[in-house]
């Protein structure tokens, strides 16, 4: 291998590394420099600011229900032997029905008016819809397997006491009575 010796550049060689290695002046159209992306942010943060004021949200509670079914649950021979409960509340209290028709005040068998009407007041009596609801449910060996009972509510009935007579109705302490809940249309 031949050994090389490093020359001394020459002032002219000097001077041409120095002028090429400085940076060029942009000509004209190009931009020179880094890009600035801060005012781009400051659109995207305050559209995102926009976007997050004005998106509404809806909070709603919902219970998962079945149409009603003439009968019990698996039974298809009771259409003329079916209690098919349902109850009405009102602002006067709470009215049973059967597909034998009203159920008489204090749950007396069958005739006009409302069933467990309001107590003093003003608060609806739900352990006497609930001890109904059994009695009625134990009145025929046929109505021991009926597990549906239709709720309907008049305008200006509290939520609350729609899910308090659901809750009447559906159980006695341990024992079912109607678990199937649907809800009616007042008309």
């Amino acid at each position: 291998m031949a050994e090389t010796h490093d020359a001394p550049l020459s002032a002219s060689q000097k001077s041409r590394i120095r002028r090429l290695s400085q940076p060029k002046d942009p000509e004209p159209g190009e931009e020179a420099g880094e890009l600035n992306i801060v005012p781009f942010l400051d659109i995207i943060t305050n559209v995102m600011m926009f976007v997050l004021a004005s998106v509404s949200v809806t909070f709603i509670a919902s219970i998962d229900t079945t149409p009603p079914a003439i009968g019990g649950k698996g039974r298809s021979d009771v259409a003329t032997k079916a209690l098919n409960l349902s109850a009405f509340i009102t602002t006067q209290g709470i009215s049973l029905k059967t597909s034998s028709g009203n159920v008489a005040p204090g749950c007396q068998g069958i005739g006009a008016g409302i069933t467990i009407p309001m107590r003093e007041g003003g608060v609806h009596d739900f352990s006497a819809v609930t001890s109904c609801a059994k009695r009625l449910k134990n009145a025929a060996p046929e109505f021991k397997e009926e597990t549906q009972v239709t709720i309907t509510a008049n305008p200006g009935v509290e939520y609350g006491t729609i899910i308090d007579t659901m809750d009447a109705l559906r159980k006695d302490g341990e024992e079912e009575l109607f678990s199937d809940v649907h809800f009616g249309v007042a008309r």
